[in-house]
């Protein structure tokens, strides 16, 4: 999916709430994404910030951790600064909905990457991956990975995001085709990998026997690698993840994980902010709806050698 382009640096960064650089004759982006010391959200972020360079705008990030009071004041400080558009990865599809109406409020307009709201007609653009489609494509190669029998546990994400849901209905959907496996546990481990790795344990205690992992994200799926290796059973059990993180990827190769679904951040946080400033310019933002899905990519053993960065900007 992606072409050569730019390779960005993925290592965890501390960024800044909307440190404002030289003034732009085009105004300022605010960037607000989740958490940068996860590269998928570091990733976003930098994507669109270097875009909006590219366009001519001030751009700046900031971090709201999944707290919707830290969101609603980074929203502030965005209508402050008087920017001419926010890129916004919502921390809570419905605790964001009033942070999102008071940007729109103020006269800025909002685009939501990552993560929908449970409103329409306020964002200009929600721009997300295909999360069903990711889903049902891990599901089947988990399956191919595992076998078709036997116990397994899955890894939830953020109940407060939507794609945490839409994952797991989706290899529900599909696992519920195999009567032969049986989901012996389901615990939330919030997109982070050491709550992976905690969680992992003690499913592990409980039942020993289970075959099979399967993850709402990469970092989950990572923590609960390193609780099967610390437990001497990786080679038994086997594990799949989600979003085509560089880690992921490098575990891969390293066959400890199955397969990720590559989410593709980097095409959706450039087009966000491409459309951004199309409604600046024009009023419009160029795309035919307001909601907008980009097909996930399966990554495994077999093409991971094309990603030695799964997270790249394309040109």
């Amino acid at each position: 999916m992606f072409k050569k382009g730019m390779r960005l640096l993925v290592a965890a960064a501390a960024v800044t709430p909307l440190l404002i650089g030289s003034a732009s004759a085009a105004g300022l982006i605010s960037i607000i994404v989740t958490d940068p010391a996860n590269p998928y959200w570091y990733t976003e972020g930098e994507v669109a910030k270097k875009t909006a360079e590219q366009l001519g705008y001030t751009a700046s990030v900031a971090a709201h951790k999944g707290d919707t009071n830290t969101e609603s004041t980074l929203i502030d400080t965005a209508i402050t600064n008087k920017s001419a558009a926010i890129i916004l990865d919502p921390a809570n599809a419905d605790g964001s909905v009033g942070a999102v109406k008071k940007a729109v409020d103020a006269g800025i307009p909002v685009f939501l990457v990552n993560a929908e709201i449970n409103k329409e007609g306020l964002a200009k653009a929600q721009l997300v991956s295909n999360n069903a489609q990711g889903a049902a494509v891990g599901a089947e190669q988990w399956v191919n990975s595992v076998a078709k029998s036997g116990k397994y546990v899955e890894l939830f994400g953020n109940p407060a995001d939507n794609n945490a849901a839409t994952r797991s209905n989706g290899y529900e959907t599909v696992l519920t085709q195999y009567p032969d496996l049986t989901k012996a546990a389901k615990e939330v481990a919030n997109w982070d990998r050491a709550q992976g790795y905690q969680k992992m344990q003690s499913m592990l205690q409980a039942h020993p026997d289970i075959v099979g992992v399967i993850s709402g994200n990469d970092e989950m799926a990572l923590g609960a690698i390193a609780a099967l290796k610390e437990a001497g059973k990786l080679k038994q059990v086997k594990v799949g993840g989600f979003d085509g993180s560089p880690d992921a990827v490098a575990a891969i190769k390293a066959g400890e994980l199955q397969y990720t679904v590559l989410q593709p951040v980097a095409v959706f946080s450039k087009e966000a902010v491409v459309q951004a400033d199309n409604f600046i310019k024009t009023g419009k933002t160029g795309a035919s709806s307001e909601k907008q899905l980009f097909d996930c990519v399966l990554i495994t053993k077999d093409n991971v050698d094309k990603y030695v960065s799964a997270f790249t900007l394309a040109k």
